[in-house]
């Protein structure tokens, strides 16, 4: 069978949401469609053009709830497989779970496939390492990755980021611009308030994590601003992310950072409507986001992209780094704080200064950043 009839067969069988790169899910649900959406029902093959004796190597990519068209976490996470079609030759293929109860069923597929044998089975998000613990032990002799855990197994290379730092310097940018007078865009402070707000996803160790960073990086810019924080329990609910930004907006908030997936869409929408400002997660979501770009005055990038890349490259140059655990942070490049495309020619110079500083100390060991809420 060729790429196009195994997934077909796949989806016949009952096997929903597996589908090519460039189509979207046969099963499961964005609230974005994505843009290479076909007349063949968006079942496609991702091959770049390779030669007579196939692709470089054959991908899996098992996404993490809520699809792509998040505009942060799987769609950074589906550019680096992109990438390593362009640059490497490879081929994948996509799954888009619904709900948790998903990830093991689509692992083994991929696992227990042999046309194409997957060479390495991508699995994005901490939610999946039950599944991925019980499947590296099924499938020994299949070589997987995960991003945002870590599984002790031979076969399972983990990848997890410091996002703590890169809050850290979003909790200082928006300590710094909050206690000032600061207008930009759709949004402005309010000089009397000295409040800032996070919005979580599910309340897990490594959301903490975001948290964390950003709480230590507002009390750096200033002891007196105060941080609210508020959990919706979902990464998928843009009506939550709304309703616990506005909460906090109403209560005087100049800025909510979300570290919420699609959830966080919501937080955008709240700013919009309070004339306030937001920051973005995972991705540049002033530029993902557009119609929000007004509001958005940064976002902490975390290359889920850069991770898939490199597990898929190693793959392909025979140098799988199985039971490895690879931490990306500020010093590899692996977060970052990134200034909005509409908005950061408007953030004062001071701030910006005193952001790249804090960058520089945190790269040098001089400032040491919690990893969990104080």
């Amino acid at each position: 069978m060729d790429r196009r009839t195994f997934v077909t067969a796949a989806g016949v069988a009952g096997i929903a949401g597996l589908a090519g790169c460039s189509g979207g899910p046969s099963g499961g649900s964005t609230d974005t469609e994505t843009e290479a959406d076909s007349d063949d029902g968006g079942m496609e093959t991702t091959a770049a053009e390779t030669t007579e004796s196939g692709p470089a190597a054959d991908i899996g990519m098992v996404y993490a709830s809520g699809g792509l068209g998040d505009g942060s976490f799987n769609d950074q996470a589906q550019s680096g497989a992109q990438r390593a079609e362009e640059e490497l030759g490879i081929s994948f293929d996509e799954a888009q779970p619904e709900g948790t109860s998903e990830f093991g069923t689509f692992q083994q597929q991929f696992a227990e496939s042999s046309d194409p044998d997957y060479d390495l089975v991508c699995c994005i998000g901490f939610l999946q390492v039950d599944a991925l613990t019980d499947n590296a032990e099924s499938y020994p002799d299949q070589d997987f990755m995960i991003v945002d855990e870590t599984v002790d197994a031979s076969n399972v290379a983990s990848y997890t980021f410091k996002e703590h730092e890169g809050s850290y310097l979003a909790g200082l940018m928006a300590s710094l611009l909050t206690t000032r007078e600061f207008s930009a865009g759709a949004g402005s402070t309010v000089s009397d308030s000295t409040n800032v707000g996070f919005v979580g996803g599910i309340e897990t160790d490594l959301i903490q994590r975001f948290q964390a960073g950003f709480e230590a990086g507002v009390s750096a810019g200033n002891d007196d601003v105060d941080v609210s924080t508020s959990y919706t329990g979902s990464f998928t609910d843009p009506a939550a992310g709304r309703e616990a930004a506005a909460a906090m907006y109403n209560s005087g908030a100049d800025i909510v950072y979300h570290a919420a997936g699609n959830t966080g869409t919501g937080v955008f929408g709240a700013a919009q409507e309070a004339g306030r400002f937001a920051i973005g997660v995972d991705r540049d979501q002033s530029v993902t986001r557009p119609s929000y770009a007004d509001v958005i005055l940064g976002s902490m990038t975390k290359r889920v992209d850069t991770a898939v890349y490199d597990a898929v490259e190693a793959t392909v140059d025979g140098e799988f780094p199985g039971g490895e655990a690879v931490s990306l942070g500020l010093a590899e490049d692996g977060v970052n704080l990134v200034y909005g495309d509409s908005l950061g020619s408007e953030i004062p110079d001071e701030v910006a200064d005193q952001v790249a500083t804090a960058r520089e100390d945190i790269v040098a060991g001089d400032i040491s950043v919690p990893m969990s809420p104080q």
